[in-house]
């Protein structure tokens, strides 16, 4: 079985600088691609070099999170390199951009206007979109339908049934994760054996989003730092189980329909190389 994930902060300073190793335990456990996001300017070059470096996917964009500390420069930079990079068979997507209304005190004007700005970019290049949807997927909707781009990957989706749906029907691909293994995520594992299976791709967000097994309380990350273990793509599979007995099918069947998924998301995925060997 060979996996795609298609979310990891890769960069993330959680990793410790020491990529090479979470690429090489990932590849130990058949994950064969993995897609690093951007989420602003200031790590733009290093997201690519990761990808370079162990032949991975990227994609550049200015994370909702972070246009708070963007400018209207950091947009004309982000124009430039995808630009530049265009023909680039790892650069997959825009991305990470979108809406979030669930952290409070942000600017969600701002939000919305470099949102809009890089929907934008990726239609005149043509190019996928990767979304963070956090409480926002009306807002992230009504703009998609404003500014049609090539599909994409709405990332870590938890709306509703008919939000979901509506994605879908514009062409994305949902993205499910660690969340999907707790019990007490009930509309999320309602999605994830719901949906039609041709809509879903995997993802770890790591070093975000961490399954069951490694999620720690803030109490116990108080109490015990040194127990605290971040997310990564190597424990995609073990996820995947997850989805696989939500969903009553082999782990096969779902690691061939989220690979497949995924390149139909990502077209560009399908003309890179493997990196575990792949048939």
């Amino acid at each position: 079985m060979r996996w795609i994930d298609t979310h990891c902060h890769l960069d993330a300073p959680e990793f410790g600088g020491d990529a090479a190793a979470v690429v090489e335990r990932a590849r130990a456990e058949q994950v064969v691609q993995v897609v690093v996001p951007a989420v602003e300017r200031s790590n733009f070059d290093a997201v690519r070099s990761l990808a370079d470096s162990h032949e991975l996917a990227y994609a550049l964009g200015i994370h909702p999170l972070y246009v708070d500390r963007a400018d209207e420069a950091d947009l004309d930079r982000l124009a430039e390199a995808l630009e530049a990079n265009r023909r680039d068979p790892r650069l997959v997507a825009v991305g990470e951009i979108g809406l979030d209304h669930f952290v409070p005190d942000t600017d969600r004007v701002r939000q919305e206007r470099f949102y809009a700005a890089q929907l934008r970019l990726a239609r005149e290049l043509d190019l996928p979109v990767i979304l963070h949807v956090r409480r926002c997927a009306d807002t992230v909707l009504k703009h998609l339908r404003r500014t049609p781009v090539p599909g994409g990957i709405a990332h870590a989706f938890n709306g509703s049934d008919q939000q979901a749906l509506a994605f879908v029907a514009l062409g994305f691909k949902l993205g499910f994760g660690g969340a999907m293994t707790f019990e007490r995520a009930r509309q999320l594992r309602h999605l994830a054996q719901t949906l039609p299976l041709e809509a879903i791709v995997l993802e770890t967000d790591a070093p975000d989003m961490p399954p069951q097994w490694l999620y720690r309380t803030a109490a116990e990350r108080l109490s015990e730092p040194g127990a605290v273990v971040p997310n990564e793509p190597a424990q995609l599979p073990r996820i995947a189980e997850t989805l696989a007995v939500l969903r009553g099918i082999s782990l096969v069947e779902i690691a061939e329909a989220t690979s497949r998924n995924a390149r139909a998301a990502l077209p560009k995925l399908v003309s890179l190389r493997p990196s575990a060997g792949e048939a």
